[in-house]
């Protein structure tokens, strides 16, 4: 018999809301409601909710509960909220993704009914995960609490967990039923977490919209003292450039060889695993752009007044620009650079800028330049301003 070949094109279409509001559990709001309303009668769903923010928020379990009674002719809360730990603890222990599938199996959630989760970005990756391995995709909400979950990771399309000592080796591409961003839970973040999410605006600014890079660094003093007008701004136009990012790379789910929205983000990750997660993954993201953007002005890529404006804004926020690890530990953060290239696979393709607005995909770092911006980060840190004209020249 000869050889017979069918050759199928599979097109999908995903669509899905991403909601700014204020109030998102009190019962007039029904942001909620909408966003659940399914084709059948009465949604079904269960909540899953970060420890972190029940503490924060002492009445959001009951308002949970209250909002469902309320809207009772639309949604049906199949269970009391399940409160588990938030932070990047939750994404080590697998037990965290079989208690949100217990939940699901016990309460006979199937994939018309929901999933909602409430919190950090590690608790919406957990629970992401969980959802779309159960019933091999059930529908999720996320309720992203954090200026870093609401501005980047919770409106995409990547559920994950941690396994083998590296960040989010495990994982879907499942695009959620609805992202709904209340912007009253930034109110009560710890300034870490407030001032380290704004490192993932700093990002794409830098690759895709000089006039956001302006905003942030005419706001910077605004944005660090916690001004709720000037984050709104920055988490919402964040966000808006994710999503335009997914919607027109053609590469929503990574199959290529290029991350460009992971800019600083293969040094960060290597960082926080070396810190075992006490260096959160906005601070550590911040210290991964200032190292690739000082990388490419010492490769002579980047022009120095773009790259004194990166450094300064980033340090506008009160942020740090460098760790002792990239000095004391040099070779093991530069293994960083393989692990990133294994996590896709293929070539390595890391994105640097030319400039603001000017991302370009290099192949290949020059490790011994890599250590010079490290070096020159550390001088940064221990001498201030005067440092930020590194010498040597750089090489052009």
């Amino acid at each position: 018999m000869a050889n017979r070949s069918i050759q199928q094109t599979v097109t999908v279409t995903f669509r899905y809301p991403v909601e700014f509001t204020t109030g998102l559990f009190h019962s007039s709001n029904l942001t909620f409601r909408d966003a659940l309303d399914a084709a059948h009668d009465r949604a079904k769903f269960v909540v899953v909710v970060d420890d972190g923010v029940a503490r924060a928020h002492t009445t959001l379990l009951a308002d949970v509960e209250a909002y469902a009674r309320a809207h009772a002719s639309a949604l049906d809360l199949a269970a009391p909220p399940l409160v588990l730990p938030g932070g990047e603890a939750v994404k080590h222990d697998p037990a965290f993704v079989t208690q949100v599938q217990d939940l699901v199996e016990a309460r006979g959630i199937d994939r018309h009914s929901y999933v909602v989760a409430i919190g950090g970005g590690a608790l919406l990756d957990m629970v992401g995960y969980a959802a779309a391995t159960a019933h091999r995709g059930v529908r999720l909400v996320r309720v992203p609490t954090t200026v870093l979950s609401q501005n980047d990771s919770a409106v995409g399309v990547k559920n994950s967990v941690n396994a083998y000592g590296k960040k989010n080796w495990l994982g879907t591409f499942a695009p959620p039923a609805a992202v709904l961003c209340d912007l009253d839970f930034l109110t009560t973040l710890h300034d870490r977490d407030w001032r380290g999410g704004l490192t993932e605006a700093v990002k794409v600014a830098v690759l895709r919209d000089p006039a956001f890079l302006d905003f942030l660094e005419a706001n910077a003093a605004a944005l660090r003292g916690r001004d709720a007008r000037a984050m709104e701004h920055a988490v919402v136009r964040c966000a808006e450039l994710h999503l335009e990012h997914i919607a027109t790379s053609g590469d929503a789910f990574e199959l290529g060889s290029a991350r460009p929205l992971d800019f600083g983000h293969w040094a960060a990750h290597k960082l926080e695993a070396m810190t075992d997660y006490e260096l959160r993954h906005g601070e550590a993201v911040g210290i991964g752009i200032a190292l690739d953007t000082t990388y490419a002005w010492l490769a002579g890529m980047l022009p120095e007044a773009d790259w004194r404006r990166v450094l300064g804004v980033i340090a506008g926020f009160g942020l740090d620009l460098t760790h002792p690890l990239l000095t004391t530990r040099t070779g093991e953060v530069l293994a960083g650079l393989n692990e990133f290239r294994e996590h896709l696979g293929g070539r390595l393709t890391i994105t640097l800028p030319r400039g603001v607005g000017r991302p370009v995909e290099v192949h290949e770092m020059d490790l011994d330049l890599l250590a010079r911006a490290a070096d020159t980060l550390n001088r940064i840190h221990a001498e201030g301003e005067d440092a930020w004209r590194p010498t040597p020249e750089p090489a052009r």
